[in-house]
Order: C-alpha cells, then structure tokens, then sequence
C-alpha cells in the first residue's frame, strides 16, 4: 500500500508529514505573525475579520470554538461583540497560542477565554459543546479538509453555526494574474524583511492558490452534513467567507 499523499503549497508530500511541516511554518512566524499579516494584506485583514463578526452576529451568553485560532484574533472579537460568553482558541502550535495570551485583550477577558493545543481533524472535545465554530485563514493548512469539516459539525450543537474566513479566487482572470504577481513577487520578500523568513511566507501564498474556489469548498461543506451553506466574497474574491448550521 503507498503513503497517502497531499499538497504543501506546490510540492507533493506524504499526508503524515504534512502536519509536521505546517506546525514548522507557524512555529517560525508566531513572533511576527500579527505584524505579518497587516503588512501583506494592508490591514485589510482587519475588514474581513470585522465583516465575519458583522454576519456571524455573537449574542451574550454563546460558547465558541476558534480552531486555528491563533494569536487569539477572532476570539476577542467575539467576545467584545457578545458582551459576555466564552471562546477557545484552539491551535496546533503552542508558540501561536503563547503569543496571542501574551495580547493585553487576554488578560482582560482572561475568564472568558481558553487556550487549546488540538488538532483540527481531531479535535479534544466532546461532540455537541458549542455554539459557534470558527477558523480563519487555517483550513487550507489542513491535511484533510473534509476530516476537519466533519469535526466541526460533530462539536457544534444542533443550531450551531460554521464560519470558514479563508484566502479565495478571484473571479476574473486579470485580476487573478495581478494578484499572483504581487503574492509571488511581494509577499515572500516581506516574509523576509520584517519575520526573517521568506521560505514560509513562499509556503503561505502557495497554499491559497491550491485551496478549493468558493463553489467546490462550499460543497464540501454540505458534504460534513451543513445545511443553508452560503459564502460572500470580500474584497473581489481575495477573501471569501463561508456560512453553514447545523440543523
């Protein structure tokens, strides 16, 4: 029987390493991920981040689960939005999640938050537990997307809701073409500049282009049994985000 295999931004790997060298990556880049990420999107990762509170619309009271989640990001607007609830982050890689308690939102919602070393296609909690299921700009990380889509309808409770904020297509080959020479061209040199390390970044924009259209991962979604799936594209299509429930 051969080594099942998958994709690391554009070289073909075995599906057991994969994880491993994902882990490395973010590792590398936890210092300076937050600088990182205002700097290759402009700060318009923040617009994003905003539009996914804006439909996902916390009420007081929710228990959310953000996997990949970080430096925190999503959970702490979350909360804010909520007045009261509970978020855990949940991430593969400790260093991540060092620096986002080490923010001065978590230590005043520090009652309010947990931090979770987990992986998202298995997750360490038990099936029916929250309200809400988040992940941003950390699906196409995973090994098996379909595996992580399925644990996040099994930890969601019946009405609970999915929302996917990942890199996408844009739907117009010129502007795709413009968008791949600045990714290419930009963002592995500023990798370079301000984190010291071109090679993840080259990873990081590798990855995006091999992640499914809005159409595909939609219906990958359906798939791990959601219903009313829909997405929005934000900023042309350079972003999109995904919205299923669990009925």
């Amino acid at each position: 029987m051969t080594d099942k295999t998958t994709h690391f931004g554009f070289q073909t790997v075995n599906e057991a390493e994969k994880a491993g060298m994902v882990h490395g990556v973010f590792t590398n880049v936890a210092s300076k991920y937050d600088v990182m990420n205002d700097a290759m999107s402009m700060g318009i990762h923040r617009v994003w981040k905003d539009a996914m509170m804006d439909w996902l619309a916390p009420r007081p009271g929710q228990r959310l689960l953000d996997v990949a989640g970080g430096t925190g990001d999503i959970s702490f607007r979350f909360l804010k939005r909520a007045g009261h609830g509970h978020a855990t982050v949940c991430d593969m890689t400790e260093s991540m999640l060092v620096e986002g308690s080490r923010r001065a939102e978590a230590g005043t919602m520090s009652d309010s938050l947990d931090w979770v070393v987990g992986d998202a296609m298995a997750l360490p909690f038990e099936s029916n537990t929250f309200d809400v299921y988040t992940i941003s700009f950390g699906i196409r990380n995973v090994t098996r997307i379909p595996d992580a889509l399925r644990e996040a309808y099994r930890v969601l409770r019946p009405g609970g809701r999915l929302m996917v904020l990942e890199f996408s297509q844009i739907p117009n080959d010129m502007m795709q073409k413009a968008y791949d020479l600045y990714s290419f061209n930009v963002i592995p040199k500023m990798g370079q500049v301000i984190a010291g390390d071109a090679d993840s970044y080259q990873y990081l924009v590798e990855s995006i282009r091999k992640f499914p259209q809005q159409d595909v991962f939609a219906d990958m979604i359906k798939d791990a049994g959601f219903d009313q799936v829909k997405y929005r594209n934000l900023s042309l299509g350079i972003a999109a985000l995904h919205s299923g429930w669990k009925i």
